[in-house]
C-alpha cells in the first residue's frame, strides 16, 4: 500500500538514504513565521499547533496573521481556532465500564487507541503508515517508537497479535522510507531516532512465530544498524560523528543524536527559554535537547552537567548504557538473522561485535564505587556518577558479569526502590524522568532484568510495588496513566506537559506483569 508523503513533510524535510545525514531544511517557524511561536504561547499545548491541520495554505494564514494582529479586538485563541482543526486527545472520550476490572479495561482500551492506515493529508504533519497501529493517548496520537515494544508486550497477552505484526510491519516501512525509525510518525520528528527496540520486537514475535521472522526482516535490522553506525569505520580515537563515538581506546560505542541544532518544533517556545536561560551557544542546547528527547528520557537530571538545570543539557557528549544495550542486542539479532538465511561469515563476523560490545559496556561503562552501569563522558573517559534505572538495561539483555547483576541488585534496593516501585534516578530535579517518577518501561526492564540473574525476590518486590499502585490508581479514577509518583500518593508530574491518560506502554507493562505475578492483584 502507497501513501502520498503530507505536503508539509515535502516542505520540511528531505527524504534520507540510510546511512546518510538527514538534511535539516525550512520548520513549522518558517512556514508560519510570528504565529507559529505566538500560537504555541498561546495554546495550552505547544504540541498542538505542530499537530493541528490548516483549513488554508499556510502562507495565506500567516499572511491573514500578520495583517490582523494588530487589530484591538484581535483574538488570538478564535483566530487559531477557525483556522486549524485541532487535535482532540488520543482515547480523551472513553470511559471505562464500571464493570470492568483492569485486565478488560486494557483490552478494550487497545481498540480505542488503535489507528487504521490513512492516505497521507496534504494538510498534516502526520506521515501514514500502511498497516494498523496503536497510540499511547493523551496528548500523543501518533506511534511512538521505544512505547511500541512495551504496548507490544502488553497485547501478546490481550492476544492481539495481530496488532504486534501489524506495528512490526509498520517500523519496518518506516526503515525502508527513512533508513530508521523515527521519534514517532510526524513530520517534525524525522531528524532523530528513538531507543532502537526493533531487534527486540522481532524476538518478541519470533517467540510466536518463529525464527523465520529474523530473515524476513532482515534487510530492515542491517539498515537501521546502518543508521546507528553512520561514520564509526573512519573515526579516528577520540573522534565522533552523528551517534557513533571511538574511544581513546579505538573502541566503538553510541551516544543520543539528532541532525537538526535548531528547536524542536513541538516545543519550540519552550527551547527557546531553555537556550535563553544560559548563556552558551543556543544551537549547542537545541541540539543537545533534540538529542535529549531521542533518548527517550526527555528530560533527566542524568543529560545535565550541574544535574537541575535544563540549559546545562550535554546528552551528546555522554555514552549511555541503556542505547549501547539495545545496539548489542541489535547485533545479536543481526547475528542470528545472518543464521537463518545461511550467512555464516557475516553472522561470526557480528557475533564479534556484539560480544565486543558488551565487554567495553563490562569495562567502560561500569561504575565500581556506585555499583552501577553508568553513563561515560567520552571526551574525558569519565563516569558522570549518575545513579539511574539505565543500569538496567545490561541486565536485560544479559551483558552484566553476575557479580555486577548482583551489585546492581543491591543499589537498586538501596537507592531507587520506593514505596510504589523503582524511581528513575535519585535526583529531584524537576524534570519528568526523575525522582519521584516512575516509568512503566524501566519497571519491566528492572523486572525481567533481575530476574534473569536470579534476583527473583526484589523482582517480586519490585513487580508487586509497581502493580499495586496501578491498580490502587485505577481503582481510585478508573483509568492508567503515563508514570506514577513512586514515592507517595502525590500525581506524578514535572517536565513540559501534564500527565497524560492513556497510555499505551501502562497497559502494556501491567498486562504482562499481571500473567507473571498474579498474587500481586490479591493483595
Amino acid at each position: 500500500m502507497k501513501h502520498p508523503r503530507p505536503l508539509l513533510a515535502l516542505l520540511l524535510w528531505a527524504v534520507p538514504l540510510a546511512g546518510s545525514a538527514q538534511q535539516c531544511v525550512a520548520g513549522f517557524p518558517e512556514i508560519y513565521g510570528p504565529l507559529f511561536a505566538d500560537a504555541q504561547r498561546a495554546l495550552p499545548d505547544p504540541k498542538s499547533m505542530v499537530d493541528a491541520v490548516p483549513s488554508a495554505a499556510p502562507a495565506s494564514i500567516a499572511a491573514e496573521y500578520a495583517q490582523r494582529r494588530g487589530e484591538p479586538d484581535f483574538d488570538m485563541r478564535r483566530f487559531i481556532e477557525q483556522r486549524f482543526e485541532l487535535p482532540s486527545p488520543a482515547g480523551g472520550e472513553y470511559r471505562t465500564d464500571p464493570r470492568d476490572d483492569v485486565v478488560a479495561h486494557i483490552d478494550r482500551l487497545w481498540t480505542v487507541l488503535e489507528r487504521q492506515p490513512q492516505p497521507g493529508d496534504a494538510r498534516s504533519s502526520l506521515l501514514p503508515l500502511p498497516q494498523p497501529y496503536v497510540v499511547p493517548g493523551g496528548r500523543y496520537g501518533e506511534i511512538y517508537y521505544w512505547d511500541s515494544y512495551f504496548t507490544m508486550l502488553g497485547l501478546v497477552e490481550s492476544g492481539r497479535l495481530d496488532l504486534v505484526r501489524s506495528m512490526v510491519a509498520n517500523f519496518a516501512a518506516l526503515i525502508d522510507r527513512y533508513g530508521h525509525v523515527p521519534n514517532g510518525n510526524r513530520t517534525y520528528y524525522l531528524s532523530r531516532s528513538q531507543p532502537p527496540f526493533f531487534a527486540p520486537m522481532l524476538r518478541l514475535l519470533a517467540e510466536r512465530d518463529g525464527p523465520g521472522v529474523l530473515a524476513k526482516y532482515l534487510p530492515q535490522l542491517e539498515r537501521e544498524y546502518a543508521f546507528w553506525m553512520d561514520g564509526a569505520d573512519a573515526l579516528a580515537p577520540g573522534q565522533a560523528h552523528r551517534r557513533a563515538v571511538r574511544l581513546r581506546d579505538g573502541t566503538v560505542l553510541n551516544r543520543y543524536w539528532d541532525d537538526c541544532d535548531t528547536p524542536r518544533d513541538e516545543s519550540h517556545v519552550m527551547d527557546l527559554d531553555t537556550a535563553a536561560a544560559g548563556d552558551r551557544p543556543r544551537a549547542e542546547v537545541y541540539r543537545n535537547l533534540r538529542a535529549g528527547a531521542e533518548s527517550g528520557w526527555d528530560f533527566s537530571s542524568r543529560w545535565l552537567a550541574d544535574g537541575r538545570s535544563l540549559h546545562s543539557i550535554r546528552t551528546v557528549e555522554i555514552v549511555p548504557p541503556d542505547l549501547n544495550s539495545l545496539l548489542y542486542a541489535l547485533e545479536a539479532t543481526l547475528a542470528d538473522a545472518y543464521r537463518q538465511v545461511g550467512d555464516i561469515a557475516r553472522a561470526s563476523r557480528m557475533d564479534a561485535r556484539a560480544e565486543a560490545r558488551a565487554a567495553a559496556i563490562r569495562r567502560l561503562l561500569w561504575d565500581e564505587d556506585r555499583g552501577v552501569f553508568t553513563d561515560l563522558l567520552w571526551a574525558d573517559m569519565r563516569s558522570t556518577g549518575a545513579v539511574t534505572l539505565a543500569s538496567v538495561y545490561p541486565l536485560y539483555f544479559g551483558i552484566a558479569g553476575p557479580a555486577q547483576a548482583a551489585r546492581v541488585a543491591e543499589t537498586l534496593r538501596a537507592r531507587l526502590l520506593q514505596r510504589h516501585g523503582l524511581a528513575s534516578t535519585t535526583i529531584r530535579s524537576g524534570e519528568q524522568w526523575d525522582m519521584p517518577n516512575g516509568w512503566a518501561p524501566l519497571q519491566w526492564l528492572a523486572i525481567r532484568g533481575l530476574s534473569r540473574y536470579g534476583e527473583d525476590a526484589l523482582a517480586r518486590e519490585v513487580a508487586h510495588r509497581w502493580i499495586r499502585r496501578n491498580l490502587q490508581v485505577f481503582a481510585a479514577e478508573r483509568k492508567l496513566v503515563e508514570k506514577y509518583d513512586v514515592t507517595g500518593d502525590a500525581a506524578a508530574g514535572g517536565g513540559e506537559y501534564p500527565l497524560q491518560d492513556g497510555f499505551g506502554w501502562t497497559n502494556g507493562v501491567l498486562r504482562a506483569l499481571l500473567v507473571l505475578y498474579p498474587e500481586a492483584a490479591k493483595n
